[in-house]
């Protein structure tokens, strides 16, 4: 090896370069361990070779891209944004996702309804977290509740509640409906469905429906919750549950008013208030003042204009929780904070999603 002067005149030598490496001893190797599951010390002893030379091989393996390491889910839990946004709003707990495909700016209109799987997958692992023997769930009818309940482990014995009529034709399977089962079934306690619209055409057939017995069950039970998990929509055409509802002159009335966000029928102005509407005689929903006595009330967001939606519901106080993405988060954390948080408590910030 050729020797070399360092800058005090002693001989040194070169460093030496890699050691080749077995390709197909390499690539054995690490078959068995990623594909096979195999123990490094079963390895070992198959191919007559020490468990540290095992591991040598497995870093090679990698090194030489004879494995390649593909991460499929296309997310990851961002925990100090999370508690940067959590000390922020004064939130009990909070779930900060990190969209790698969307890195740089807010996710194409066509990812939108994956960005709410992925949030409702995360809102999942948190109800897991945070639920406690004899809880009652609540569960609107928003976009990401299905992937909540399909991500959700197993939980203590507690009761699910329907927070939202059904927006779909299904009246009996609808995914709000299924949702509500799912999730109640991981806790092996009663699930309380409503089997019926969310909006109706008018306050009359609204009273009447609320008065069935089956759907004044549900009611019923809405005093009873103790955590929720609610989705937050930009009022516009395209998001908002209830825009198609009003009339033209009634919309109207909404933007002259200053309506940016909806929570379970609700519109919110973008300091928190709650604007009125004759739609709330219309709605099979829990009413803004029962939502406000939830004691853990978590808001799910994200995506195109979420941002400021968010912000407005966090500003009236609702919130002891949130569920966004990355880019939602950083918007908010640079947007003016709100002049009052009531429910300022001690963050719970989940660090991994599963």
């Amino acid at each position: 090896m050729r020797p070399e002067r360092d800058g005090m005149g002693e001989h040194r030598e070169a460093e030496a370069a890699p050691a080749p490496i077995d390709r197909l001893l390499a690539a054995s190797v690490a078959r068995r361990f990623y594909l096979e599951n195999q123990s490094k010390v079963d390895i070992a002893r198959e191919f007559d070779i020490s468990r540290f030379k095992v591991a040598r091989l497995l870093d090679a393996a990698v090194a030489h891209d004879i494995v390649r390491i593909d991460i499929t889910v296309p997310a990851e839990i961002d925990a100090p944004l999370a508690r940067a946004l959590a000390e922020r709003f004064g939130l009990r707990h909070c779930v900060v996702v990190d969209l790698t495909r969307s890195e740089g700016g807010p996710p194409a209109p066509a990812d939108q309804h994956q960005v709410g799987r992925w949030l409702g997958t995360a809102a999942g692992q948190l109800l897991s977290e945070i639920t406690q023997e004899g809880d009652v769930l609540g569960l609107d009818g928003s976009r990401p509740v299905e992937a909540l309940s399909e991500a959700v482990g197993r939980l203590p014995s507690c009761q699910v509640v329907q927070l939202t009529g059904v927006h779909g034709p299904d009246l009996a399977d609808d995914a709000a409906v299924t949702a509500v089962r799912r999730t109640a079934a991981a806790g092996g306690g009663r699930a309380f469905p409503l089997h019926t619209p969310f909006v109706l055409p008018d306050a009359p057939t609204a009273a009447l429906l609320r008065s069935q017995p089956a759907t004044a069950e549900t009611l019923n039970q809405f005093d009873r919750v103790t955590k929720a998990v609610v989705g937050i929509e930009a009022w516009d055409a395209t998001l908002a549950r209830v825009y198609d509802a009003l009339t033209e002159q009634e919309r109207e009335s909404c933007r002259v008013f200053g309506a940016c966000a909806e929570v379970a029928g609700h519109l919110f102005d973008s300091v928190g208030q709650v604007i009125p509407t004759r739609l709330n005689a219309r709605v099979i929903s829990m009413n803004v003042a029962q939502l406000r006595a939830v004691p853990e009330l978590i808001g799910v967001s994200g995506g195109l204009r979420s941002a400021e939606a968010l912000l407005a519901v966090l500003k009236s106080g609702l919130l002891t929780g949130v569920v966004t993405d990355a880019t939602t988060a950083r918007r908010l954390l640079w947007s003016g904070g709100p002049d009052d948080m009531p429910r300022t408590q001690t963050a719970h910030v989940a660090e991994t999603v599963t």
